[in-house]
């Protein structure tokens, strides 16, 4: 049985961060990353869960991020005046 994990990982200063997942538990990791990010008890920001965040989602795309990706690349600057 050959499955993918993926690894991410984050170090801040004395602190590591390492999140294991693969396609099936994406969205629970997604939702793992703004659980700390909300416990004022863990030095995890909001930036750190909105840039690993990304790296997750460009790991493994669901189908609703690559619409959503498609939808922003046909955007200009000229659609936000």
């Amino acid at each position: 049985m050959d499955r993918e994990i993926n690894v991410l990982a984050l170090v801040k200063g004395e602190e590591r961060f390492i999140f294991l997942f693969d396609d099936q538990n994406r969205d629970e990791t997604l939702r793992q990353l703004a659980r700390f990010a909300a416990n004022p008890e863990v030095d995890f920001s909001w930036y750190d869960a909105a840039m690993l965040s990304r790296k997750i989602r460009d790991a493994v795309p669901s189908d609703e991020d690559i619409v959503a990706s498609k939808e922003f690349d046909s955007l200009s600057i000229e659609d936000f005046h």
